[in-house]
């Protein structure tokens, strides 16, 4: 495999419903497209950075000069035996992942395409359905927030998620579990508490959750392992989990029962494989996150999503629900049990609209051999 030339695109799209989490509500999404050419075929992917640093210390700006000056260069016109080696090219550069894993994703879409199988089969994936869950942002009132549900629920997604944070937690849940009765839900508190909050966090253990995903510090392992101890709901790690190693060490420490998966925050897909598989020999359960992607990142998401360790219904819901129109052709749709389907044909499986993708432009760069 080998790239000929590199296209990035800095766009902006508005949501269709503003999302809140514990730190931020947005209204629109910046990200970067990725377009390689390399043997008569073009890739895509996408940087799930975004315009600020509240999730991650990278956002789109830092990808985008991070892209320009030190990772486009090391791959173009370089001969790569498979999209594997992508990812260890870029070492010198140390963190950035998510500026990585764009690069790195469309080189597996090209890949995928040039070899003219689905992408879901180049990773190793089975599956021609994936079950679908959806995540439910902070509303306005408890209220909307069950209003939001409900409607979620009747277009049929297979699980809740939902935003918490301080002061927007025990009563949400409650109000939840009394309208909607045992649903399969979990809550994503995005680092809003410290280990000091085990005595609180401990009263969502009587709503019989699937898991409280990464309720402590960004970073951190060490806590996570004691409040874990003291808590019956499993935690989830995210944004802890940047690495394998940083995962390895996770799961030697009891920190979590469950772990989320998001090729942007590991680096690309050969991360992400490598992780599911680790975590797969632990017999810990991953499910894939969601970044607000549009449906370029949502296909690569959907044809990981295909390996049998994701066992878990993943924040991966139809394209209508973010973004219309959606950059893709046709859009990412919900079967009516509940699933998606994975695309058969070769690579992402779905076409590119390039014209919505230059309206939506704010930037661009290209670069060739």
């Amino acid at each position: 495999m080998r790239i000929d030339r590199v296209e990035l695109r800095l766009v902006r799209l508005p949501l269709v419903h503003f999302f809140e989490t514990s730190f931020a509500r947005i209204h629109d999404r910046e990200f970067i497209v990725v377009m390689v050419d390399g043997e008569g075929h073009r890739g895509y992917g996408e940087c799930v950075a975004d315009r600020d640093p509240y999730y991650s210390a990278e956002n789109s700006e830092t990808a985008w000069h991070i892209l320009t000056q030190y990772l486009v260069s090391r791959v173009l016109g370089i001969d790569f035996p498979h999209p594997r080696a992508i990812f260890p090219a870029l070492s010198q550069v140390r963190g950035h992942n998510m500026a990585k894993a764009g690069l790195e994703m469309a080189a597996w879409d090209l890949f995928a395409r040039s070899s003219g199988v689905p992408l879901s089969q180049i990773l190793g994936g089975h599956r021609t359905t994936i079950a679908s869950g959806v995540s439910v942002g902070i509303q306005d009132s408890l209220a909307e927030l069950g209003d939001k549900i409900a409607i979620e629920l009747d277009t049929g997604y297979q699980r809740i998620k939902v935003k918490i944070k301080p002061g927007w937690d025990v009563d949400a849940v409650q109000t939840i579990r009394q309208r909607f009765g045992d649903i399969p839900l979990m809550v994503d508190a995005n680092a809003a508490y410290r280990l000091d909050d085990a005595d609180h966090l401990a009263k969502l253990d009587t709503f019989d959750l699937m898991m409280i995903e990464q309720p402590l510090h960004y970073d951190d392992v060490h806590d996570h392992a004691q409040l874990q101890r003291r808590l019956r709901t499993p935690i989830c790690l995210d944004e802890s989990i940047h690495t394998v190693h940083m995962a390895a060490e996770a799961i030697a420490a009891g920190a979590c029962r469950i772990i989320n998966v998001k090729p942007g925050r590991l680096g690309g897909h050969g991360e992400s494989i490598r992780l599911h598989d680790l975590c797969a020999a632990h017999n810990i359960p991953v499910w894939h996150g969601g970044m607000l992607e549009s449906g370029i990142g949502r296909l690569h998401n959907i044809h990981l999503s295909t390996l049998p360790n994701f066992t878990l219904p993943g924040d991966i819901a139809a394209s209508r629900r973010y973004f219309e129109p959606d950059l893709i052709d046709p859009p990412v749709e919900l079967q009516m049990d509940g699933t998606i389907a994975v695309p058969s044909q070769p690579g992402l499986g779905v076409t590119v609209a390039e014209d919505r993708v230059e309206q939506a432009t704010q930037r661009a760069f290209t670069a060739s051999v």
